[in-house]
């Protein structure tokens, strides 16, 4: 995986928390109509970034270790969550957040729902280290529990070539993408600039690799990684399998222990 510096990851909590703060309820909604969700058991959020996630994770009410491989990131992440810091079953929700690999971590404990947001599942290099991913989540998540991530797909990636300019009174972003829809690789190459707390603008330079996985193959790896079933759905109808995930742009799966 990819682990970003501290000028990128000030950018992040700045400007890319959008997706994660609008995907999380509808993914507690699901979690909720689940057992394990009716338990309250521990949520797992995988490349949790600035903790956008868990934090919504946390406001209703499910205890939360985040696991990121940036160390910057999981900075602003427990400071997003400081208000969760040491809280215990009995206190309300409590926050944990890790420094690890996705495709290789394990830890304690066991957890109801496992995610993976804004196509963080793309980032892995390849077919071995998603494999490891899915391994590795197998371990952490309980029997009848879930994992639920989004992917971009290959027909979602064409949409990548494009230059943009992003500025505001914090930041300037300038992002220039590339896919010419027949590699197995789409790359987005960021510039930006970020004010500091004492007013000056620091430079970031980042190439975000996005790797296609075709769906089906995501979702036999699961099977074989120990997932129980595993299906590709709409974010606003997770329950229901797609007939066709490769026509979407970006899927959700959903995997079941």
């Amino acid at each position: 995986m990819q682990a970003y510096g501290p000028a990128f990851a000030r950018a992040y909590q700045l400007r890319w928390g959008g997706f994660a703060r609008q995907a999380t309820p509808q993914l507690l909604d699901f979690y909720a109509s689940t057992a394990a969700g009716q338990q309250r058991q521990p949520v797992l959020d995988l490349c949790c970034g600035t903790g956008v996630a868990s934090l919504g994770c946390l406001e209703a009410g499910y205890p939360v270790t985040g696991l990121d491989l940036s160390a910057h990131m999981l900075a602003y992440a427990r400071e997003n969550t400081e208000g969760y810091a040491g809280r215990t079953r009995t206190t309300g929700p409590r926050a944990n957040f890790v420094q690890a690999d996705a495709a290789d971590f394990a830890l304690a404990g066991q957890f109801g729902l496992a995610i993976c947001l804004y196509d963080a599942i793309n980032h892995l290099p390849d077919l071995a280290a998603l494999r490891n991913c899915f391994r590795c989540t197998a371990a952490a998540v309980a029997p009848g529990g879930v994992f639920i991530f989004d992917i971009n797909t290959r027909r979602g990636l064409r949409r990548w070539n494009v230059t943009s300019v992003d500025d505001s009174p914090e930041t300037l972003v300038i992002t220039h993408s590339s896919f010419d829809g027949s590699g197995e690789r789409a790359l987005l190459n960021i510039t930006g600039f970020v004010r500091q707390d004492d007013g000056r603008f620091e430079r970031f330079d980042e190439a975000v690799y996005n790797t296609i996985f075709e769906v089906q193959t995501v979702l036999w790896l699961l099977l074989d990684q120990g997932w129980a079933s595993a299906h590709a759905a709409r974010l606003d109808d997770l329950h229901t399998p797609l007939s066709a995930p490769e026509q979407g742009e970006r899927v959700f799966v959903v995997a079941r222990r």
